[in-house]
């Protein structure tokens, strides 16, 4: 793996961890945005099991910039061991531009916020799947262009830094097609948003393809230009 993108996700990791208000929750993220065990990254550290446990929960004082970037090191070694596989997937946010005729807005939060919260902002009625989880951001997607245009590759750039998100897909007919193009890729939202929908239009498929993947899934009549809106004003 190339030591530029090494060192500048490295950076971006403990920079967000070490100025965060949550140090803990934003370790937690990484942690969980790489696919990484507590035991798995005590195991590597030489920690007990707990400590990781401690930080994450916020039982044990904020670790200092030296822990942090050991932490942050060694999540990153355990990726290579592995094949890089989520390097290489942040390597597509770090040196790629977004179309805006694809993606409308993307953001990430430095702590975790009630997925319900985001629901209720934006007017959500749901569909299957429970909202009782917590989500690191979320992504505006116009639906027809990001599945006309995107490889699976570039596809998954609209999970910015975590699949812990929700995905709002813009104009659908049916919700058919950007549950599909879902199922076929790596990487599985925790939240799937129909924008100009209502639950009834929705292609019975729709609801048993969220199902099996775990994704909960709501519908809202809320105009795109006021979900972006509304989301950026939201204070979280």
């Amino acid at each position: 793996m190339k030591s530029a993108l090494r060192n500048r996700l490295a950076e971006k990791m403990a920079g967000e961890i070490t100025m965060s208000e949550s140090p803990g929750d934003a370790l937690r993220k990484w942690r969980i945005n790489f696919n990484i065990t507590p035991g798995a990254l005590a195991e590597k550290l030489g920690f007990s099991p707990s400590v990781i446990s401690d930080y994450e929960g916020g039982r044990r004082k904020s670790p200092g910039t030296a822990v942090v970037g050991k932490i942050v090191a060694t999540i990153l070694s355990i990726d290579e061991e592995n094949g890089g596989r989520y390097m290489k997937k942040y390597a597509n946010i770090l040196y790629s531009d977004f179309d805006d005729d694809v993606i409308y807005d993307m953001h990430d939060y430095d702590i975790a916020i009630p997925l319900q919260n985001l629901c209720d902002a934006i007017e959500c009625v749901p569909v299957t799947g429970s909202t009782d989880y917590k989500i690191y951001g979320y992504t505006v997607v116009n639906s027809l262009n990001a599945i006309v245009t995107l490889s699976a590759a570039e596809f998954n750039k609209i999970y910015g830094w975590s699949t812990e998100r929700a995905l709002i897909f813009t104009n659908v007919s049916t919700g058919k097609s950007p549950m599909i193009a879902i199922r076929v890729t790596p990487f599985k939202p925790r939240c799937v948003i129909l924008q100009g929908i209502t639950p009834e239009k929705i292609h019975p498929i729709v609801p048993e393809l969220a199902q099996r993947d775990k994704i909960a899934l709501l519908t809202t009549e809320m105009d795109t230009d006021m979900i972006v809106k509304v989301l950026r004003e939201e204070p979280w």
